[in-house]
């Protein structure tokens, strides 16, 4: 797969000249929704012929639309992560579209010209509820008007589970309730951050439950405060682990959000790698645990609890 990173205008010689199905969509978390346009697009490709091409964009276009701090928004996937689902799923041209103030004031008109037969796309594929502007005049039932007869064009219904459309939105608020398993049916794979082992205050080895500890994007989108069931990957392997997103208030008030992990039959010595986090099944919520004593065995059965879901 191609990554073609563009900033508007861009530079025609940028673009490979050759046409292409070209599947239009932000595709925050690459959900089953996401997926089904992305293989609808993959089919007609193969079908014609053609190259298959996806754009989207570099960050969330509400940053420049509603003047959002780029800090508060929160992502299911890294672009990073996003470029690899990419390229699992058979992308051959990944534009990376640089969303400025200066692209968000293209007419729907101008967008279609530049960013669809510009790329030169013969078809182009969305679901039911893109967006290329305002969208009582930049919808999909106004693409055939901008479109000239220049391209196919190509509507995805929306994808449901349960008679509820699946959505980034839908997953974000399971995501805040803990319903992990359900988040997972939805991406179609298990939810996965990234992030590297920093120093903590080293209070888990005193505790007996040694903990790596993780520091994380602040533009990452994090499951709900709580203890889980998790999997971590250091170099090339997965261990099983025992999962903690809070703010330790068992220590003290305002203490800073930490994610945590307290790695089952783990001896290394990991700080400073880059390391990925699975979250699989919520175990409890965080509890202000009134001494030392209480966290102790509260934490035993949080590891029995890990060790019984592996088995």
């Amino acid at each position: 797969m191609k990554i073609i990173k563009m900033r508007h205008p861009y530079q025609r010689k940028q673009i490979p000249q050759e046409n292409v199905v070209l599947i239009l969509g932000f595709f925050d978390g690459v959900h089953l929704g996401h997926q089904q346009v992305i293989n609808t697009g993959k089919e007609i490709a193969k079908k014609k012929g053609l190259k298959l091409a996806l754009m989207t964009f570099n960050q969330h276009p509400a940053i420049v639309f509603k003047k959002i701090n780029p800090s508060q928004v929160k992502y299911l996937t890294t672009l990073e992560q996003k470029e690899k689902k990419m390229a699992s799923l058979g992308i051959d041209y990944l534009y990376e579209i640089d969303f400025t103030s200066s692209f968000a004031h293209l007419t729907p008109q101008e967008f279609v010209d530049q960013y669809i037969v510009g790329l030169h796309a013969k078809v182009a594929v969305s679901g039911f509820d893109y967006t290329y502007g305002p969208k009582e005049i930049a919808n999909v039932e106004h693409l055939p008007i901008y479109a000239k007869k220049r391209f196919e064009i190509v509507t995805v219904p929306k994808e449901e589970d349960q008679g509820e459309k699946i959505s980034s939105t839908r997953i974000r608020r399971l995501l805040d309730e803990g319903a992990i398993e359900k988040v997972v049916c939805l991406l179609g794979a298990a939810y996965e951050v990234e992030g590297v082992v920093v120093h903590g205050d080293a209070r888990g080895r005193l505790l007996g439950f040694p903990t790596a500890n993780i520091k994380v994007k602040s533009t990452v989108y994090l499951p709900k405060e709580g203890v889980y069931v998790s999997e971590i990957k250091v170099g090339e392997n997965w261990y099983p682990a025992m999962g903690s997103i809070g703010h330790n208030d068992t220590f003290g008030e305002n203490r800073e959000l930490t994610v945590e992990l307290y790695i089952l039959n783990f001896d290394q010595d990991i700080y400073g790698e880059h390391v990925k986090v699975r979250w699989h099944h919520f175990l409890r919520n965080q509890v202000k645990f009134p001494n030392m004593e209480t966290l102790i065995e509260q934490l035993k059965s949080d590891e029995k609890a890990t060790i019984d879901y592996f088995a």
